[in-house]
């Protein structure tokens, strides 16, 4: 490898600490979910949107509004609450002040399926982060993911892969 002057390379203990973290967000992921997956058919991604429906005001929001919080583009999450849609979760209301803008909002049907699918979920949570640390770690660890998030480039998707593989295993049937 020929080594540029002026880039910063890691330290081996940075190094390190990279790859770690990389394994253990992957470990996390996969383990989250997995679980959803297994017990109750839902991809994370779609979870998470359920998850911001069911804080908001009537259980609905503005499409862009979701797209923000769930940290996806707003084609991306189209289409995953057209997924959602077809199961009788989410519906889409037209906006009456802006007729571009659309509303989605969770049904009875959508909050009972996250209901029955969130005491599995918080466990999965639990087991696979919160009892593998200390208070104290976890707070670091909570500081420390607020920082990185709050240097995201404006009009970046962090949540968009998350989305992208939903889409990709509902487009194959796996979902």
């Amino acid at each position: 490898m020929t080594v540029d002057s002026g880039t910063r390379w890691l330290t081996a203990e940075e190094q390190h600490t990279w790859r770690s973290f990389l394994a253990g967000v992957q470990t996390l992921l996969s383990a989250v979910e997995g679980q959803l997956q297994r017990d109750s058919a839902i991809p994370h991604g779609y979870y998470e949107i359920l998850v911001r429906l069911s804080e908001a005001d009537g259980r609905s929001l503005r499409m862009s509004q979701l797209a923000e919080a769930s940290t996806s583009s707003k084609s991306r999450l189209s289409h995953a609450v057209a997924r959602l849609e077809e199961r009788g979760w989410v519906e889409r209301l037209d906006c009456e002040t802006d007729r571009r803008g659309q509303f989605a909002t969770l049904t009875d049907a959508g909050f009972a399926a996250l209901a029955a699918a969130a005491p599995g979920h918080a466990e999965q949570v639990r087991r696979s982060l919160f009892d593998l640390v200390t208070p104290e770690q976890a707070a670091q660890l909570g500081t420390i993911m607020v920082a990185i998030a709050a240097a995201r480039p404006p009009g970046t998707e962090a949540g968009a892969a998350c989305l992208l593989e939903c889409d990709a295993a509902a487009e194959t049937g796996e979902i």
